[in-house]
């Protein structure tokens, strides 16, 4: 490997990198070679993907085309909202668009169930065009199948994504198994503090969607985050997810350009802070900045104080 990349201790005694490559919104024709590049060249060996993505295939066979043994890479996904009553059912699609046998962790996506009769396979909607969702499915049988996929062998560790501390306590009561991540928008300006303190009492590892933003956001252009990277000699992306791992926090920056998907691991993990400018980054959102980017109109309430 060019870079050995730190990793994070699971409440399982499993080893995650703590920097991965994430390939939402990246389009089949240039996942391929993204994830050869990260896998081969780039130092990484950690990769991130959901079923509802509609990249899969294109993952699994940048996946072969690295040669890097399967052993060696850590592989994310995510049961989509539609499948929590079948959650194994989307499993072994994954595995089959993938090409594996098993994942090293998977993911409830969103805590909503979305309708499986309905309109659409992914995202079903109702007449007034609102999303069509179950309301009264209980997310703890969606976890009693999740930990049955662990006992099959076909999942390594199992975790959740975009759940608050409420949706949280859907689940924890009856778990036989703790989630060992839950996965979040986490950047400089949504740091979720309080979450993340209720997280680490209960051994879940916080994992950071978006860590430079979505698309247009002021992330990589704020005075404080450049003047830092000015400082320091490097782009803001490296100082916005060098933030992130200083906390522990394992961040899974997108890119499909190879010198960027290398940048976002070799100089994130050269990168440190004094205790001034680690300060300076971690009292951004509460002074005046805390900012959501990702917020799909779902017709629930998921209990994240800025997202009702």
């Amino acid at each position: 490997m060019a870079v050995k990349v730190p990793t994070v201790k699971l409440n399982n005694g499993l080893e995650m990198p703590i920097i991965g490559l994430g390939t939402w919104q990246s389009p089949k024709d240039q996942v391929v070679a993204a994830v050869e590049y990260a896998l081969k060249e780039g130092g990484y060996r950690h990769i991130d993907c959901a079923f509802a993505y509609g990249n899969e295939d294109a993952v699994g066979e940048g996946i072969r085309r690295s040669g890097v043994p399967r052993e060696e890479i850590w592989v994310t996904s995510k049961a989509w909202p539609t499948y929590l009553n079948r959650v194994e059912e989307c499993l072994d699609q994954t595995l089959s668009n993938l090409g594996l046998d098993y994942l090293d962790l998977y993911l409830i996506h969103w805590p909503i169930h979305l309708n499986p009769s309905g309109n659409n396979h992914l995202f079903p909607t109702l007449p007034n065009g609102v999303r069509d969702v179950i309301h009264d499915w209980p997310l703890s049988e969606t976890w009693s199948q999740m930990e049955s996929l662990v006992k099959k062998g076909k999942v390594r560790s199992i975790g959740v994504s975009n759940f608050s501390e409420l949706k949280l306590n859907e689940i924890l009561p009856t778990a036989t198994i703790i989630p060992a991540v839950n996965q979040l928008e986490l950047h400089v300006y949504n740091p979720q503090k309080k979450l993340l303190k209720f997280m680490e009492e209960k051994g879940i590892k916080p994992q950071a969607y978006s860590p430079l933003g979505s698309s247009k956001s002021p992330l990589m252009a704020d005075e404080t985050v450049v003047q830092i990277a000015n400082a320091k000699g490097v782009e803001p992306s490296a100082v916005l997810l060098a933030y992130l791992v200083a906390k522990g926090i394992t961040a899974l920056p997108k890119s499909v350009t190879p010198q960027r998907i290398a940048d976002n691991l070799s100089k994130t993990i050269s990168v440190s802070f004094t205790p001034e400018e680690f300060e300076q980054l971690d009292t951004l959102a509460e002074n005046g900045k805390q900012q959501r980017f990702i917020k799909p109109p779902w017709p629930v309430k998921l209990g994240f104080e800025d997202w009702i």
